[in-house]
């Protein structure tokens, strides 16, 4: 039986994509899940077919850059469930341009989303995980946070973010707590080129229908992870298509 197996587990950014993948595998393995998400239809549908397959999921309305949503996704693991074993924060923007464009509603977004959006994640379950005992954080990240290329820079830079913030958490943590950063490389979601410029969007597109690697490899990724023993922490994965640079 695998360690997931009754793990109280809630995901931002789960209504498509890798979120949608994760949701989708933790439930096979018999996770207890709490999604969060902006748009109430996709998630709805998330939520119906997790259990229209046997799964549990609750789904909550999420804007990861609002403190009260994050902390009424983890009011609702409490209420349901009566803990939070693991907080995936996974929602995420991904409006790239060259800084010419400047596109600063963008450069906004990425930056409430990224890292106000993971603060307010942390700032709802840490003191929760400090009273339990345990926890775990998973932050999704990028392979952007460690090489730069045009016109990601501020995308980057707001993925640096995460790891920074979360390093920085794994050693305030103590022995109770867990904190993984997970970078994925190109994924075939459709948050890639989503908001930038046609020409930037038709570029990427292409590009992620060539070489992009499926969301269900974050998902197994981010299962490792959680799979391991009491004591084990996995910091980090890096996962890429082989293709890519």
């Amino acid at each position: 039986m695998s360690i997931i197996q009754g793990k109280v587990i809630a995901i931002t950014g789960a209504s498509s994509g890798i979120g949608e993948a994760t949701a989708n595998f933790l439930a096979e393995k018999g996770a207890h899940l709490v999604l969060g998400a902006r748009r109430e239809d996709r998630l709805n549908a998330v939520v119906d077919g997790i259990t229209a397959r046997g799964g549990t999921a609750t789904g909550v309305l999420v804007d990861v850059t609002r403190r009260e949503d994050l902390r009424r996704l983890t009011d609702t693991a409490i209420e349901e469930y009566g803990r939070l074993d693991v907080l995936i924060s996974n929602a995420g923007t991904m409006a790239v341009s060259p800084f010419d464009d400047l596109r600063q509603d963008d450069w906004d977004a990425m930056v409430s989303t990224h890292i106000t959006g993971l603060l307010n994640g942390i700032g709802a379950a840490l003191p929760l995980f400090r009273r339990q005992g345990f926890g775990h954080f998973v932050n999704v990240s990028s392979t952007a946070a460690y090489v730069v290329v045009p016109p990601q820079a501020v995308y980057a830079a707001t993925k640096a973010a995460v790891n920074v913030i979360s390093e920085g958490l794994r050693q305030e943590s103590g022995p109770d707590l867990s904190v993984t950063v997970v970078s994925p490389g190109f994924t075939h979601t459709e948050g890639v080129g989503k908001g930038a410029s046609l020409e930037v969007a038709s570029a990427m597109t292409k590009m992620r229908d060539e070489i992009a690697m499926p969301p269900s490899a974050i998902a197994s990724a981010i299962g490792y992870a959680i799979e391991q023993p009491a004591g084990v922490d996995v910091n980090e994965i890096v996962v890429r298509p082989t293709v890519q640079a």
